[in-house]
């Protein structure tokens, strides 16, 4: 977690910021005078805080989408860290190559092994253009099924972390079959005989999240958002503009208690005060104990009943009305 000095504010958290400044001020008046402002610093501490709740009790959806994208904020490798013990890394799909935007392999989750896949953004210029900003090619897709079968091949549960602004659009991913890649990964999860759990922890964008967010549960993070298209471009499509992203981001109801009163998704796990970014430990505390306790609920059923369930879930999904003839 990134210390006071290095943290990056959003706009909307610049009071937040202005409190940090102030306390960093004190500090070191305290040390070139050594006279003890403790009680001082405390009172600004107790500030910050207050002003996290405050700023976070009423957020709009592009502030939520903000939030999502905060370059602080804990990626895959991060969760994985922090909830898992025991971490190896698998690499390629045995085709093209290995994609970095996709990572996964088994680990030990509160003693037991599971399989973690998830997209994983770069923590500066050099890791993302690495990582390709966590979009994936039809090679991560492929790579993300592989591991998914290998799971089932050992009967281990599988947890996918799905944060993506979408998959790849470039040419050379269409040519290998971006969408092919996509609509398999779809049709494979919908018949994996083993526990499937799918958490969105920041963007969850289109194919790119749909390629490994087909599962038993599908949970949101508090600050993360779940739509066919992110607000800036369908402002693009609709307005010519970027400049309406911010109306388009409340049209497309693209929240977490939006997909939930939709049906789209299954519960909403908290964050830490403030967002995930300001407390990576208490974030993946906050996500673990959810994940087993909804590994033990789904242990319950056996491969059929999970199969079953998984295409009823999916079956249901959305409304209308018919017009009579």
């Amino acid at each position: 977690m990134p210390q006071a000095k290095n943290r990056q504010f959003l706009d909307f958290e610049k009071p937040i910021k202005e409190l940090f400044d102030e306390i960093e001020k004190l500090k070191q008046t305290a040390e070139k005078t050594k006279v003890d402002l403790s009680d001082s610093i405390k009172k600004l501490e107790d500030q910050v805080i207050e002003k996290r709740r405050e700023i976070t009790s009423h957020l709009t959806a592009w502030q939520k989408v903000q939030l999502s994208r905060h370059p602080d904020r804990p990626y895959t490798m991060k969760y994985i860290e922090k909830m898992c013990t025991n971490f190896v890394e698998l690499f390629g799909d045995r085709n093209v190559r290995d994609d970095k935007a996709m990572v996964g392999g088994f680990a030990q989750l509160d003693g037991q092994t599971v399989m973690m896949i998830g997209q994983q953004k770069g923590t500066n210029t050099k890791m993302r253009q690495m990582r390709n900003f966590g979009m994936a090619n039809p090679e991560g897709y492929r790579k993300a099924l592989r591991l998914m079968k290998l799971a089932e091949k050992f009967n281990k549960p599988i947890i996918t972390l799905i944060d993506t602004p979408g998959a790849y659009p470039g040419m050379e991913a269409e040519e290998r079959g971006q969408g092919e890649a996509i609509a398999r990964n779809i049709f494979e999860m919908i018949r994996l005989q083993v526990p499937v759990i799918c958490v969105i922890i920041g963007e969850g964008a289109s194919g790119g999240a749909l390629g490994i967010g087909v599962g038993d549960r599908v949970f949101m993070l508090e600050n993360s958002w779940y739509t066919v298209i992110s607000p800036e471009n369908c402002s693009s499509i609709l307005w010519r503009s970027w400049d309406q992203k911010e109306k388009a981001a409340e049209e497309l109801r693209l929240t977490p208690d939006h997909m939930y009163n939709f049906g789209l998704i299954d519960n909403i796990v908290q964050e830490p005060l403030g967002g995930a970014h300001w407390d990576y430990n208490e974030a993946a505390a906050l996500l673990k104990p959810r994940l087993i306790e909804t590994l033990q609920e789904l242990r319950q059923y056996t491969p059929e009943q999970r199969i079953e369930n998984r295409i009823k879930k999916y079956g249901k999904m959305g409304f209308w009305d018919e017009v009579p003839a």
